[in-house]
Parts: C-alpha cells; structure tokens; sequence
C-alpha cells in the first residue's frame, strides 16, 4: 500500500499514541517532583512521530531512512528512561503502566526496524527523484509482474486463462 500522508501510516499512528500515553504518565505525582526525567520522557517520546513525519515528508527514501532510525533510537530512549524509572522508589506505584508503555515502544521500534529494512531493499529512490519517465517505468514494472504472477498461476492451474 502507497500512503500519501504521514497521518495515515499506523507506525505514525503508533509513535502518536506512544506520546500521548506518555504524556499520561508523566502527569501522575512522581514525576512533578522530577522535572528533568519528565521532561527527557517526553521529548524522547514526541521525537518518535515527530521523526517519522519529517523523513516522510523529505522526498528521498535515504533521508526518510535516517529518519525512521531516528525514531527508532527515540523509541529506544523511551525505553530506557522507562527502565530507570522503575528502579526508582518514587515511581514502585506506576510499573505497571511503564511495563505497557516499554512494550507499545518495543512494537513501535519493530515496526520502524521492518519498514527501514523494506525500503533498503527497495529501488525506489524517493518522491523527489520521480519523472514521469521513472513513473511509466515503474508502472509498467508492477504490470509485468503482475501478469508474470497471473501466467504462474494458470501454469499451476489455481487460475482460469
């Protein structure tokens, strides 16, 4: 699936709710008391999205590369900071909810790990390179397999000529 904005990409989606759900957290009691940890909680999180977003909106698969490692080493940061903070005696009462929150950055990271391996094994080259050369080659690439696809299938007879 192509996807024209950022806003409809469900790892975008899953940074987003990453945040908001720290956000949640770090209004609880403890972390009034801890400005500097909170305040790392949280620009940590919102980078996740926020990094995303921008190597989408770059044009080149290279630079939305760098991007997406980015936010994945946020979603790590996020992560760590959630470690620490459950060594933390002030923060015993809120492990439960950062044991969720590690996992939704966990999942997070995977989802990034796996779109950055496709697009490095891709010879898509980004937005900003395309032509309309490029694009009728590209569209007569994907017609080609598909047919290629659809011959393979009726040599195995799961299809119809």
């Amino acid at each position: 699936m192509t996807y024209k904005r950022f806003e409809d990409l469900p790892v975008w989606q899953a940074g987003l709710e990453l945040g908001r759900r720290v956000y949640q957290l770090t209004a609880r009691l403890p972390f009034r008391r801890n400005r500097s940890l909170r305040d790392q909680i949280e620009r940590a999180a919102v980078s996740v999205s926020n990094n995303i977003a921008e190597g989408f909106e770059r044009g080149t698969t290279q630079e939305l590369l760098t991007f997406l490692y980015i936010a994945r080493g946020s979603a790590g940061e996020v992560r760590s900071m959630l470690c620490l903070l459950e060594t933390l005696d002030d923060f015993a009462g809120l492990k439960s909810e950062m044991s969720n929150l590690k996992s939704s950055a966990e999942g997070v990271s995977r989802q990034l790990r796996a779109w950055a391996d496709s697009l490095q094994n891709s010879s898509v080259t980004g937005q900003r390179y395309l032509t309309e050369n490029t694009r009728k080659a590209s569209k007569a690439r994907t017609e080609r397999d598909e047919f290629l696809k659809k011959l393979q299938l009726i040599r195995e007879g799961k299809a119809q000529p």
